[in-house]
């Protein structure tokens, strides 16, 4: 069963369970009045008979002979209130006209415990016909020495209540049929959008089309919000999956090159190569540097891969200054050949909570990346310093700059501004591990380029000390 069949069910069931209460009540009530009303007329008619049999001259010789008056409002034949007068004893006294000589069958147990001026009531049945009678004692003086009784048909009131019965049944199924179409009406309009949902995952699900979302409404409730909710867990799926796509054709890429050349080179090796003692080196050098290749790029996947799972560095005093000098003789090393001069500059003492060969990694990528693209007679220049509860550092070049387009995308996997002009052994991400790296340390790691003049990478860590000095 659907959720909208089951809730316009719940909310037909319940309006079903108010109308029926309300109609009791309504019924009920209704049913009190007429019957209070029709026991008002009945007392009135009672103290009117009571009346004229007390103006008699002798009212108790009257009582006991049997011989009272009724008045002439209601002595006549077709009166709709039957009375008769009974004695104590229950004999009756006198009777209205239209009783015809019959007598009420009200039953004795009326004529005990009287009260005068306390009337009482009772329904009867006299053959085909309701009654509902109303006994008045009759005091003379002192002393109770009758029952007035005085009774009406209920045919009235019984034909007012099923009129209202009717009434109440036709207007509470209308209702019904009303609130089931509306109810339906309105579960399926709030659940318009959960359906939209569903039927965007299943178009997701059939052509792995991640680009699709669900149309928003105008409405902001909790409908809109799931909606947005899931757009948005759409799109970050949309963009782990490019990425991964990205990832798998990139590594494969980054792969197949080395193994490309270690195959072409034991090819060689196979033909007679191994005989050359010159080509032999050559192809043994060559094997060796494309193993290494591979085997950085796998390291760094795999660091990359701790990383999400949520490795944590063991954080150690680490003296930054002394770290910097080592990456700057490391840079030098690496510069030779290139033409590009390792320079250092600003030199702070600072000491942070690190872990020393991870930030090594950090920099010395840097370093590498900015001897990579910055032509030969152009400066690399490494800072140090303090400032406001943060150790800054940052590595400066005069190369060729990054795009503007191409800033907001450099720390992602893989991703290279210029792959044309990219050197061999880079795989596009040392970069991506250097912002881990950053991260990890409750750093940031910012960039700032310009076409043509160069870039500068700054790595900010938190001094320690910094946070309990500023709540100081």
């Amino acid at each position: 069963m659907s959720i909208r069949t089951r809730l316009t069910l719940w909310y037909t069931g319940l309006l079903a369970l108010t109308l029926l209460l309300l109609g009791i009540l309504i019924y009920s009530v209704v049913g009190r009045i007429l019957i209070v009303n029709l026991q008002e007329r009945l007392v009135a008619q009672a103290e009117d008979v009571i009346a004229v049999i007390q103006q008699e001259n002798d009212p108790m010789a009257v009582m006991l002979s049997a011989r009272a008056k009724l008045p002439t409002s209601i002595d006549a034949f077709g009166s709709q209130y039957f009375v008769q007068i009974v004695q104590l004893n229950g004999r009756v006294a006198q009777l209205s006209e239209n009783l015809r000589g019959q007598r009420l069958p009200v039953p004795s147990v009326l004529l005990q415990n009287l009260e005068a001026g306390r009337p009482r009531y009772m329904t009867v049945q006299a053959g085909d016909v309701r009654l509902h009678v109303a006994s008045m004692p009759i005091p003379i003086g002192n002393q109770v020495v009758g029952v007035v009784e005085v009774a009406a048909l209920m045919a009235n009131i019984d034909d007012a209540l099923a009129v209202v019965r009717r009434a109440l049944l036709f207007g509470s199924v209308l209702a019904l049929i009303f609130a089931a179409v509306g109810g339906s009406i309105l579960a399926r309009a709030a659940l318009q959008p959960i359906k939209n949902v569903t039927e965007t995952a299943q178009q997701i699900t059939g052509t792995s089309d991640l680009s699709q979302r669900i149309p928003m409404g105008a409405v902001n409730d909790e409908v809109g919000q799931l909606t947005a909710t899931v757009n948005d867990m759409l799109g970050r799926l949309e963009t782990s999956f490019d990425t991964q796509q990205r990832l798998v054709a990139d590594v494969s890429h980054e792969l197949r090159t080395p193994l490309t050349t270690i195959q072409g080179n034991l090819d060689l090796l196979r033909r007679g190569a191994a005989d050359d003692p010159t080509m032999r080196n050559e192809s043994l050098a060559a094997i060796g540097n494309e193993t290494a290749r591979m085997r950085r790029l796998v390291n760094d996947l795999l660091l990359l891969a701790q990383a999400d799972a949520g490795l944590q560095l063991q954080l150690q005093p680490v003296e930054l200054d002394t770290l910097i000098l080592d990456v700057y003789r490391q840079g030098q090393v690496i510069s030779q050949n290139t033409g590009v001069r390792v320079r250092l500059g600003t030199e702070d003492q600072a000491v942070v909570l690190g872990d020393a060969d991870r930030l090594r990694q950090l920099l010395l990528n840097l370093v590498d990346n900015a001897i990579k693209y910055t032509p030969s007679g152009g400066d690399v220049t490494l800072t140090l310093k303090r400032e406001a509860g943060w150790v800054l550092v940052s590595v400066a070049d005069t190369g060729c700059g990054i795009p503007e387009e191409d800033l907001p995308h450099i720390f992602e996997r893989f991703y290279r501004a210029d792959r044309s002009r990219a050197r061999p052994g880079g795989a596009g991400l040392g970069l991506s591990i250097a912002k881990w790296v950053a991260e990890a340390h409750g750093g940031e790691l910012e960039v700032e380029s310009e076409v043509g003049q160069g870039t500068v990478f700054t790595l900010y860590l938190p001094e320690p000390g910094a946070d309990d000095e500023e709540e100081a």
